[in-house]
């Protein structure tokens, strides 16, 4: 069966933190894909939100 684990972080470093955590637990043959997104809000006299953001699909044990 195919899996979806949603990710979605302020700082890249969180992002990143977390998604090896998850990872640690998942052989490589199980993973089909990686997505990543970064978005960003505010106007130009505000201050500028971050938004990092991944998916990994894998396949279920």
């Amino acid at each position: 069966m195919i899996q979806v684990k949603l990710f979605d972080y302020e700082h890249e470093k969180d992002l990143e933190d977390e998604m090896n955590f998850f990872l640690e637990d998942i052989r490589d043959n199980q993973i089909v894909d990686i997505k990543y997104n970064v978005a960003t809000t505010g106007e130009e006299e505000e201050e500028q939100i971050y938004c990092f953001s991944a998916m990994i699909i894998y396949k279920k044990k």
